[in-house]
């Protein structure tokens, strides 16, 4: 199978596409797509907890470490101990964080209306139908040691 006929190569290709034009569109601002996404990711009334952003996105915490400490030393997030509980840590927004939030929330939306634009729905519905398949089926667990026994059981042979 060559590789432009996998999976998981086309996912790949098509998410750096994707960040490289957000990159481009954001560095106008200095948000990049990573800080983008994560700024959408923060309930701008309530905050959100810390804990919660990583897996929103898709990260490991230790990921998001770094760039959230670099978001608030830009002044764009700030953290608060969670009034609920008190070992918790909820992120906010500043005005700063708002607008670059809203920069995000528009450049999302408006790559989303033009792949609309140029793209049958059927063809979309259909991609975000694999993609959510893909997904579930990697994270159910036993399709992952299923997956990790085969690489094993070749490596081996």
């Amino acid at each position: 199978m060559k590789r432009e006929e996998t999976i998981d190569y086309n996912i790949k290709v098509a998410w750096h596409a994707i960040s490289r034009m957000y990159n481009q569109y954001g560095a106008q601002v200095d948000v990049t797509a990573s800080t983008g996404f994560v700024l959408l990711n923060i309930d701008v009334e309530e905050g959100t907890p810390a804990t919660k952003i990583a897996p929103l996105m898709g990260l490991e915490a230790r990921s998001l470490t770094r760039m959230l400490k670099t978001m608030e030393d830009k002044k764009w997030i700030y953290r608060e101990k969670d009034p609920t509980d008190g070992r918790s840590v909820r992120i906010f927004l500043t005005e700063t964080g708002k607008e670059k939030r809203e920069f995000s929330r528009r450049a999302v939306k408006e790559f989303n209306k033009k792949m609309h634009d140029l793209m049958p729905d059927e063809d979309i519905k259909a991609f975000i139908r694999v993609t959510n398949q893909v997904t579930q089926l990697i994270e159910d667990k036993s399709l992952f040691d299923k997956l990790a026994e085969a690489f094993i059981y070749e490596t081996k042979h």
